[in-house]
C-alpha cells in the first residue's frame, strides 16, 4: 500500500460538513455526498435521487439562505436501522422559510423544492436554534412491499 494506490474512504455513519454559501459550495456538497454514498447499500436509483436532493437543498441554502460570512451545513445520515437516508441543509436565514411553488413555464429556476417533494418520501423544515433553519428530506432505501422499486 502506498500513496499511488487508491484506497477506499472509511465509511462514517454521518457526513456533516460546513460549506461556503456559493455555487461552488453547493457543487462540492453534491460531490462529497457522492463519495459518501459510494460503496453503500443504496441502489443506483436511490443514490441518483439522493444526489439530486442534495443538489437542490444545497443550492437553496447557498442562494436563498446565504448570509455573508456564514456557512451552511450539509448533513447526511442513515437512520431507522439503515433503511432511511436523511439529508439536511442548515442555513442561517430562518426568516426565509421554503415553500414549493410552481414557477412560470418560461422560468429557468424555481423548481428545486418541487423536485425534492417528488423524490423524497418525506421532507420538511425545522426552525432553530436561532438563527438557523434546517430543510430536510428523507429517502427510503428499502422499497415498500406494495411498491417495489426498480432493480439495478
Amino acid at each position: 500500500m502506498n500513496h499511488r494506490t487508491p484506497q477506499p474512504l472509511a465509511r462514517q455513519e454521518v457526513l456533516s460538513v460546513r460549506l461556503h454559501p456559493s455555487r461552488t459550495g453547493a457543487r462540492l456538497a453534491r460531490e462529497l455526498a457522492a463519495l459518501w454514498l459510494s460503496g453503500g447499500t443504496a441502489t443506483r436509483a436511490v443514490t441518483g435521487d439522493a444526489l439530486q436532493v442534495v443538489a437542490e437543498l444545497a443550492a437553496n441554502a447557498a442562494v436563498h439562505g446565504r448570509v455573508p460570512g456564514r456557512f451552511f451545513l450539509l448533513t447526511l445520515r442513515l437512520t431507522s436501522a439503515d433503511s432511511v437516508l436523511r439529508i439536511e441543509a442548515t442555513d442561517t436565514r430562518p426568516d426565509r422559510l421554503p415553500t414549493p411553488q410552481t414557477p412560470p413555464t418560461d422560468s429557468e429556476s424555481g423548481r428545486g423544492l418541487l423536485i425534492v417533494k417528488a423524490l423524497a418520501a418525506r421532507w420538511g423544515v425545522t426552525e432553530g436554534p436561532t438563527p438557523r433553519k434546517t430543510v430536510w428530506a428523507e429517502l427510503d432505501l428499502a422499497p415498500e412491499r406494495d411498491h417495489p422499486g426498480p432493480t439495478d
